[in-house]
């Protein structure tokens, strides 16, 4: 579960230009709704169902599936985790602070 991870970025980049989304593919939107409420998640989540309109259109094939977009939203990172994650998102934040 990268959940504490990603509670950690929030904290990190608060009121900076910095944002988390999540796009669920869970079968299950009520069990879904159990789980954010239960971990605490505050940042934007859609619930996508199996195969839905955006991953079918991302293309994503496995979950998690992790992206970093600049501020224009190109891709710039894909599927990174732990430091790899810290170190894509901190190139990007630098660029913003230019």
């Amino acid at each position: 579960m990268m959940y504490p991870h990603e509670r950690l970025l929030m904290q990190k980049y608060k009121g900076k230009k910095f944002v988390i989304v999540g796009v669920n593919s869970d079968s299950n939107r009520e069990k879904l709704k159990k789980v954010l409420q239960k971990e605490k998640i505050t940042w934007r989540n859609w619930f996508d169902g199996r195969r839905g309109a955006i991953s079918t259109k991302w293309r994503i094939i496995s979950w998690p599936t992790t992206y970093v977009l600049d501020r224009n939203g190109i891709i710039r990172h894909k599927n990174v985790r732990g430091e790899a994650l810290d170190k894509a998102i901190a190139e990007v934040m630098a660029e913003i602070d230019k």
